[in-house]
């Protein structure tokens, strides 16, 4: 697949098929995100594969938070219950000393942004799926995984084979909308 067609394509998937992804399958989308880049290539992404039914079930539980959901978010939101759902989450963090800090800006969130945008491009070429879920309890989620307190989990990434084939996209605003030229156009 060309990579402008991966990304025009790419759709966020949040129902996965229960076919197993191939272990093949899987190193070579950790290896797209390895191939990020970085800030001064520190390379300060870490991931946390896990394809434990009971592991992915308790990831999925502290993925709902109350206060963004409401109460009854659980049951409503389809990708909480993809990571209990799909063969494998990736649990994408951050070493916030291995990246840079500039006027209060914290690059390790750009440098694992970039990764799991190659892991996710990656997935879409292989025929595999994923979807970004980024409200989860950091903390629980830290303690369930063994992650040490120095790591901040940036997010979590089900993925496996789409339950369908995606039907369109979500439309995008057009370029005269977003794009200025030379500065900012109110």
């Amino acid at each position: 697949m060309e990579t402008l067609e991966a990304i025009r394509t790419r759709r966020s998937v949040r129902k996965f098929s229960d076919r197993p992804v191939e272990p093949e399958k899987l190193q070579a989308v950790l290896e797209a995100a390895r191939q990020a880049p970085s800030w001064a290539n520190m390379q300060c992404w870490r991931f946390v594969v896990v394809d434990d039914a009971a592991t992915k079930a308790r990831i999925s539980e502290l993925s709902y938070v109350e206060a963004f959901f409401g109460p009854k978010g659980y049951k409503s939101n389809p990708a909480q219950k993809a990571l209990a759902e799909a063969p494998v989450v990736i649990v994408a963090c951050g070493e916030p000393p291995q990246s840079g800090e500039l006027r209060g800006q914290q690059y390790y969130l750009t440098d694992v942004g970039i990764a799991t945008q190659n892991l996710m491009l990656a997935a879409h070429d292989l025929g595999l799926g994923s979807v970004f879920v980024g409200v989860f309890d950091e903390e629980q989620m830290g303690e369930l995984l063994g992650i040490p307190p120095e790591l901040r989990i940036v997010g979590l990434f089900p993925l496996g084979y789409p339950q369908e084939e995606a039907k369109g996209g979500a439309p995008r605003k057009p370029l005269d909308e977003i794009v200025h030229y030379g500065k900012y156009q109110a």
